[in-house]
């Protein structure tokens, strides 16, 4: 279901050493994000990109600070409420495609369906978004007989099959050459379009950035629009 902003009130990300020094990768940090935005989140390694989309996904908590979805506050989802919230409401595309190697292309996209649609109910579904993504042909293939493109690309069709609000995307053509990876950008960009998507994609490649509505900057744990001091 679509329509709802997304916002980040106060949030901050600490973790604490085994020895006990504490680093703060997100620092009080504000944003809203309105549906069907398309934003980019730059910065560099170590500033916090990745904990954010865990963040907003629900993957791991805020050290204090609510994310929120409409009136939906992520962070305090337990259970059921939770299951359901990774499961329906957010896709995730990671840089890894993390397939599962004993599945087909087709079977891999089914895998997020597995708590809603039953048996063939979602296949014609996963089979569209297969098709779309140019992998009509491929659909029996397991994925070590799939290039590193066409792994990715079941990837995304396997985070849109349940149409999610939210499409997270950490670094997902960071293992591709230059010319896949604008592919699978503008594959995912179109797709999530057609589902009324929000999404978010961490990236360090400014050209892919510069392709979506909004490009936010990551440092010193301020998330700021691109070019502004922090």
């Amino acid at each position: 279901m679509s329509g709802d902003v997304l916002r980040l009130e106060a949030v901050t990300k600490t973790f604490t050493a085994p020895e006990g020094a504490q680093t703060t990768v997100l620092n009080a940090v504000d944003c809203t994000i309105n549906p069907g935005e398309t934003v980019a989140i730059l910065g560099p390694s170590g500033s916090g990109k990745s904990t954010l989309l865990n963040l907003i996904g629900s993957l791991e908590p805020p050290t204090s600070g609510r994310v929120l979805l409409g009136d939906m506050e992520i962070n305090a989802l337990t259970g059921q409420a939770l299951a359901q919230f990774r499961a329906l409401r957010v896709g995730f595309v990671f840089q890894e495609h993390h397939l599962l190697p004993q599945l087909t292309a087709l079977e891999n996209v089914l895998l997020p369906t597995l708590g809603g649609r039953a048996g063939s109910a979602g296949i014609l579904p996963a089979s569209d978004l297969l098709d779309r993504v140019g992998l009509t042909a491929r659909r029996e293939a397991f994925p070590a007989q799939l290039s590193g493109g066409e792994r990715q690309r079941v990837a995304v069709a396997r985070a849109l099959i349940n149409s999610p609000s939210l499409l997270l995307c950490d670094e997902p053509t960071g293992n591709l050459d230059r010319a896949t990876g604008a592919e699978v950008v503008s594959l995912l960009l179109q797709l999530a379009a057609q589902q009324g998507a929000t999404v978010l994609m961490v990236t360090h490649n400014l050209q892919q950035a510069e392709r979506f509505g909004r490009v936010l900057e990551l440092s010193g744990g301020k998330l700021t629009p691109r070019g502004d001091a922090p």
